[in-house]
């Protein structure tokens, strides 16, 4: 891949929802986005109204259908509220939608200019899994908020951040055996490579399993894991994400902050839940992680896992579903040097989510 097809991070990610100013107080009472431009009927886009959201350098765009005969409409009553777009950034949008439909791609949108006052925006997309895509964002004769006919836009009751900086990585659940297929694409398509993979040895308990490969790009600034199934006694939460999503789709999405226990507790106060783990997993926590920073009390009063590599550690919690059905989640982590997964925590974590799939009649 040549510096003209390059990605350079991720741009935004494009929620549809059912009711996007709704969704939009959500995201900033609870998690801590401050509301910066909005695009609708006002401003010249007459099918859709998008309140996008930001918080360090992570960008929600939350989309919603005025009509319900749209494609937007469609993806709603099929998915529920969901990820539609990981759009990426790049500085040339057309030379990465040709690269990338030269590697297998299937097009969505060929290089479209966006025009207003403040100047052009070319966008492409593309499919990858599910009825997911990746869009193309250069902005090189752009000077405006974020996107034309987006107008800049601010919340009177801005509450102040939660402490989440960036997206770390964002996870895709797939159908059996498709992750080959799926990460092959990433490779020919985007010029990703695998920098993980955990089976389901790795990744199981008593009753479920999966298994995982983590493409990144090539600079490592992008980590996408792939999930698929395993077998197992019981249903996994990816057999549960999938029957409830009616597809393949973004699971989870990893938010980096610089102290977790800081952000864990301004977002619970502000009512978010996360999934809890048991008490008996903090009892050697001191001893399993070498040089371990954080108050091992204060770690076991939010829940917070915690994992080790070679490079160092990391901490990490999970939302419990943002949805009412059983899908998209939230991952909080802090990097400590370690550039792992938590692939020590998998059994415990894995355990508490079946706990809560046991009480939805899903496990």
């Amino acid at each position: 891949m040549t510096s003209d097809t390059r990605i350079e991070d991720i741009d935004h990610i494009e929620f549809y929802v059912g009711n996007a100013k709704q969704s939009a107080h959500y995201y900033q009472s609870v998690m801590g986005f401050d509301l910066v431009a909005y695009s609708g009927p006002e401003t010249g886009q007459r099918d859709r109204a998008t309140y996008l959201l930001q918080q360090g350098k992570i960008r929600l765009a939350l989309t919603t259908s005025i009509s319900s005969d749209t494609e937007i409409a469609e993806h709603i009553h099929k998915h529920g509220d969901g990820v539609h777009d990981v759009a990426f950034e790049t500085a040339d949008a057309k030379s990465l939608y040709e690269s990338a439909l030269a590697g297998g791609a299937h097009s969505v949108q060929e290089p479209t200019v966006l025009k207003d006052d403040d100047g052009e925006v070319i966008k492409a997309s593309v499919k990858t899994y599910g009825d997911t895509i990746h869009s193309f964002i250069e902005r090189k004769n752009f000077k405006g908020l974020f996107l034309p006919h987006f107008a800049k836009r601010s919340s009177p009751n801005r509450l102040g951040n939660a402490g989440l900086r960036a997206v770390d990585h964002i996870v895709g659940n797939v159908d059996w055996n498709r992750m080959d297929a799926v990460c092959k694409f990433y490779e020919q398509a985007f010029g990703f490579r695998q920098f993980q993979s955990f089976d389901d040895a790795d990744i199981s308990t008593e009753y479920s399993a999966l298994r995982s490969k983590v493409m990144t790009s090539p600079d490592e600034r992008i980590k996408l894991p792939i999930n698929e199934p395993a077998e197992g006694k019981k249903k996994s939460q990816i057999e549960e994400y999938l029957k409830f999503y009616h597809g393949e789709g973004v699971q989870h999405i990893a938010l980096i902050t610089a102290d977790i226990l800081s952000t864990v507790r301004e977002m619970r106060s502000r009512g978010a839940e996360f999934i809890s783990v048991p008490a008996s997993y903090y009892e050697t926590l001191g001893e399993r992680i070498k040089g371990l920073k954080e108050s091992v009390s204060e770690l076991k009063s939010e829940s917070i896992l915690v994992d080790q590599d070679e490079h160092g550690y990391m901490l990490q919690i999970f939302t419990k579903p943002v949805e009412d059905r059983p899908t998209l989640f939230y991952e909080v982590i802090q990097r400590r040097g370690s550039k792992s997964f938590g692939k020590g925590n998998f059994k415990a974590l894995f355990e508490a989510i079946e706990r809560d799939q046991a009480a939805r009649g899903n496990l």
